[in-house]
């Protein structure tokens, strides 16, 4: 089981946590000048939109590592879902799918992020987010299972009616992509769905019941507090001035 102070139990739990971005070179003086700025849960680091390279990502994780802070990861593109373990191999603790829509991705993605017996991620690498300490291969992959996050980013009209569905159990979070959303709403003017708002209702109707939470982008601290009052509990923002 998670312990409760973990990123994940925080998440199941309900509690109010939130991310920073940070560019995948950012020195340690540079982080802890974002993480001075607000109390964060975690920094979060993209690849989906940014240059990314893999030595830099076991750098970054490493002196994330040492100011206390768990990295998530956003991968390029939905398709590379079935990359998942190789990148948590390179250290993250959570990770990013993007333009979720369909059952198989999510099937895909869980079946690369957990360990056997939950899903069939391959044993290996020395930068992995826990290992220290833990060098027994079950003892790991329990450990890891109960405390990796997997979030899967909804973007579509599609995922966002589809969402109870995509929802499967080892998904830890469905996070919000406004802009692609946005772009979708505009082709469909007769979906009854017309804001980012109406989307984000429906998906926490349909998420009642369950531990999976929304974690949304909301950029700066002054939106936190309308999404809150709507039952969002995971913020990511950009780092403040």
């Amino acid at each position: 089981m998670a312990d409760k102070d973990s990123l994940k139990e925080r998440i199941h739990a309900g509690e109010l946590v939130v991310g920073v971005s940070a560019p995948l070179d950012s020195t340690k003086s540079q982080l802890e000048a974002i993480l001075s700025k607000d109390t964060y849960g975690f920094l979060t680091v993209d690849s989906q939109h940014r240059p990314f390279n893999e030595e830099k990502l076991v750098a970054f994780r490493s002196t994330a590592r040492d100011l206390g802070m768990p990295v998530q990861f956003r991968i390029k593109n939905t398709r590379h879902d079935y990359l998942i373990g190789n990148i948590l191999d390179l250290g993250p603790m959570a990770i990013e799918v993007p333009l979720v829509e369909d059952e198989s991705i999510v099937d895909e993605a869980l079946s690369a992020f957990y360990y056997p017996q939950v899903g069939h991620r391959s044993w290996g690498g020395a930068a992995r987010h826990g290992i220290g300490g833990r060098d027994n291969r079950l003892e790991y992959a329990d450990w890891w299972n109960n405390h990796g996050v997997l979030c899967l980013q909804m973007e579509t009209l599609a995922a966002v009616t589809n969402a109870r569905h995509l929802a499967k159990p080892g998904i830890d979070c469905l996070t919000w992509g406004p802009a692609d959303l946005a772009f979708d709403m505009e082709a469909h003017p007769q979906h009854p769905f017309q804001t980012v708002d109406d989307c984000l209702r429906h998906v926490l109707t349909q998420l009642e019941g369950t531990s999976i939470k929304i974690s949304f982008r909301n950029g700066t601290p002054d939106q936190r507090q309308k999404y809150i009052n709507m039952g969002v509990t995971v913020f990511m923002e950009r780092p403040q001035a």
